[in-house]
């Protein structure tokens, strides 16, 4: 008797150790593909995210969104635009609306230095972020600008940039614009593309 109650006992915990184990196995298994990356199949027996809704969907559909922006701005302005960018350059006339419009302001806004205190290639980023009103959130910050130059050049081009962003706000949002941008920090790189060498001094 003694010897059946071990027995049953043994395959008890057999069956325990086995189920935890599976059940282990199923917690931690872990799918790191994106969504967008597992297309739906009617063959599939789990929750199924597509890519895009569909009329033929069931139920509610959340499809997965590939955001063309991360989550810092990052624009690069130059001093002399490329031709095909020109229009790229130039200040929207209504309220803005979207990425876009934002960028084409503040490449609008650039003024680079006067040629005799500039330097040709130059590069200077700044950090900033906005208010809902479309004011600044404070002085840009530099956190990049081109090695070995003297200190009073960068200094010439700090200041080109605060006076260039000083004369375009307070910039118009849209609503949705303000609420989506409002205190997200943005990268502009400044870049001094002008053949300064070759432009005639001022007399």
């Amino acid at each position: 008797m003694l010897r059946r109650a071990a027995i049953g006992l043994i395959f008890v915990i057999a069956g325990v150790a086995t189920t935890g184990s599976a059940e282990a196995g199923r917690r931690h298994h872990i799918d790191a593909t994106p969504f967008w990356h597992a297309p739906c199949s009617v063959f599939s027996r789990r929750p199924c995210t597509p890519y895009f809704c569909s009329v033929f969907n069931r139920g509610p559909c959340i499809p997965e969104i590939d955001y063309p922006y991360g989550e810092n701005l990052q624009l690069t302005v130059e001093s002399v635009p490329p031709q095909d960018d020109a229009a790229k350059y130039q200040k929207p006339d209504h309220d803005l609306d979207n990425i876009g419009d934002l960028f084409a302001a503040l490449r609008s806004c650039w003024t680079p230095p006067q040629a005799q205190e500039a330097k040709e290639g130059m590069q200077m980023t700044v950090r900033f972020s906005f208010k809902r009103s479309g004011d600044l959130i404070g002085p840009p910050r530099m956190t990049f600008a081109t090695a070995g130059v003297p200190a009073d050049v960068r200094e010439t081009y700090l200041k080109a940039i605060n006076a260039s962003l000083d004369g375009c706000v307070p910039l118009k949002f849209t609503g949705g614009l303000a609420g989506a941008l409002a205190g997200r920090p943005i990268a502009v790189r400044y870049v001094d593309n002008r053949e300064i060498d070759k432009q005639p001094s001022a007399q």
